[in-house]
């Protein structure tokens, strides 16, 4: 099976109809937020992934970090123009490889950024560039200057911005062309849907693309309860696993198995074809080849305007699941 192929945004690039999120391969900062790791095995989810036609990887410096760009560079070594790499920076990391957790989109910036890891990617352009949140002590147009310099210089191809609202994408729009805007997106998740943002993108022509598209997992309905979540794994601090959500949330899942067991699908693959039918492009992460192909194979999914109209009922627009994030990192979102 060949996945479909769009386009993302109207600058040029063309992308599978699913790209695969690579964050949870090498875990983040100190540990890893969805459990151990397996090198091997990530690499060989990746090898598995443009197999099938899914040549589309999404990760980012702070990811490890940097651990997580030098892993896809090993993955992708002597195969690069198969791969469309994107990666993110904006998160300041300091000359010793430690986060300092303030949001850096100064010029000099950008091209310090760019430079690591171009080094950690063992690549000489990155398909797709984006800026991981917005600096709000930085005019986006600084920093979305900066990016358009290194479109000009071929270490980019395409520009991106991460959880910004209209406003902030219409101002980076006039500066340079933006060619994809990722936020959270699912199920779970429609705040870009409630703020008007996924019409601001359409307008504009602007590709969307959702991270976290099974709800931190939650849809994939392997969480049943707190425990099944490793000891360090950053979601049991997030108010959506909390006690007050986590229970009604429960419910809305296993209303979506319901549903999805009558399509013959899981429900993951149910929660992927409907970000897919509205025009998004989902990465979901996975460091398994088992799960990859399920998900790719969610790409083949047809949803009838009544079943979306049914999958809606069950979670709808508005419908409170909980913060996907803590306090601090929800302040950070424009």
């Amino acid at each position: 099976m060949e996945i479909k192929k769009i386009s993302l945004g109207n600058q040029g690039l063309t992308v599978p109809v699913v790209g695969l999120g690579c964050m949870g391969m090498t875990g983040f900062q100190e540990g890893n937020m969805y459990g151990p790791a397996d090198e091997q095995e990530a690499i060989a989810t990746i090898h598995r992934s443009l197999e099938l036609g899914g040549n589309f990887l999404d990760t980012a410096d702070l990811y490890g970090p940097f651990k997580n760009e030098q892993l896809i560079a090993k993955a992708i070594k002597n195969n690069r123009d198969k791969y469309i790499i994107a990666s993110k920076f904006g998160w300041e990391i300091d000359d010793n490889n430690q986060v300092t957790w303030a949001i850096n989109g100064k010029k000099e910036y950008v091209k310090k950024a760019v430079e690591r890891s171009l080094k950690n990617l063992n690549t000489d352009y990155i398909n797709l560039y984006y800026m991981h949140r917005l600096d709000k002590n930085t005019p986006i147009e600084e920093t979305v200057g900066a990016m358009s310099e290194l479109v000009k210089e071929g270490k980019i191809g395409y520009i991106g911005l991460s959880e910004v609202s209209s406003e902030t994408v219409k101002r980076a729009h006039a500066v340079h062309p933006i060619t994809a805007v990722q936020s959270e997106y699912s199920l779970f998740e429609r705040t870009v849907e409630e703020r008007g943002i996924l019409k601001t993108l359409n307008d504009l022509g602007i590709g969307f693309v959702a991270y976290s598209p099974l709800g931190r997992g939650f849809l994939s309905g392997e969480i049943r309860s707190i425990d099944d979540l490793p000891e360090n794994d950053f979601r049991r601090a997030i108010p959506r696993f909390q006690e007050e959500h986590f229970y009604k949330n429960l419910e809305l899942v296993k209303a979506i198995e319901n549903m999805a067991a009558e399509k013959s699908i899981t429900s993951s693959q149910l929660a992927l074809a409907w970000i897919i039918s509205k025009g998004v492009l989902p990465i979901p992460g996975t460091k398994r080849r088992k799960y990859l192909e399920q998900n790719i194979a969610a790409t083949a999914i047809e949803l009838s305007l009544a079943e979306l109209s049914k999958l809606e009922s069950i979670v709808p627009l508005g419908t409170d699941t909980g913060n996907p994030y803590d306090e601090f990192s929800m302040g950070l979102i424009d």
